[in-house]
């Protein structure tokens, strides 16, 4: 039997950095990338945009079986998605789409219809898979299972400066109130609530910056599969 290429998830709540963290990880170590959040905000994004009721999860996962989407690298630090060949990587990315995408992501036909889709990019030499529940229900046989955490008020502070370098105007105790929101739904939905998988490593990046996440990271990539890193 063949074995498997790797896995390395990296799961987290909203903001809590693992995002740009998979991305570095993953451009070290040669592997390919899985945001999965990007799928989610995408089934919100396009199941808002037909004007489908994003609780019926039935209507929302039909739509996802008609899409075409390709995330494509632009050579830099970007993943440019595009959906049915529209490049829609910027509305993709808007903080009102992270609430179309959390509110997606609750219903059970969502999920069920992205998981073979996730899963289909484990691929050689490996992979790195960022989201929300890659350790614990999608890739529950990674090798390296990581869950970055933050305070709230870090990751409201983190976002704002994100989306402000970006040009887009937010307020912060609007953003802070929406994450806390996010929070609560993410971690009380009946399906794949946001928990750490029993067996990942739970790190607290608040008082870190990303180069020093991303040593820690390694360091454990290593502990796990030892000669992976050169």
């Amino acid at each position: 039997m063949i074995d498997a290429p790797p896995v390395i998830a990296i799961d987290g709540p909203s903001a809590s950095g693992k995002g740009a963290i998979s991305r570095r990880v993953a451009d070290v170590l040669g592997f390919h990338l899985l945001d999965s959040g990007a799928l989610y905000r995408i089934a919100g994004l396009m199941a808002s945009r037909e004007g489908l009721d994003l609780e019926n999860g039935a209507d929302v996962a039909k739509l996802l079986s008609e899409l075409d989407i390709l995330f494509e690298s632009d050579g830099g630090a970007e993943t440019i998605i595009r959906v049915n060949g529209v490049d829609v990587t910027t509305d993709v990315r808007r903080e009102s789409t992270g609430e179309l995408a959390s509110r997606v992501a609750a219903q059970p036909e969502v999920r069920s219809a992205l998981i073979g889709f996730q899963r289909s990019f484990r691929k050689a030499p490996g992979l790195v898979a960022d989201g929300r529940d890659m350790g614990a229900v999608i890739f529950p046989d990674a090798q390296a299972k990581l869950f970055l955490t933050a305070s709230p008020e870090e990751r409201a502070r983190r976002r704002h400066k994100q989306l402000k370098e970006k040009g887009i105007s937010v307020n912060l105790a609007a953003l802070s109130a929406e994450i806390a929101e996010r929070d609560y739904r993410d971690r009380t939905r009946s399906v794949s609530p946001l928990r750490p998988a029993p067996d990942a490593e739970e790190l607290d990046t608040t008082p870190l910056n990303i180069e020093q996440v991303v040593s820690r990271v390694l360091a454990f990539v290593e502990k796990k599969m030892p000669g992976l890193i050169i």
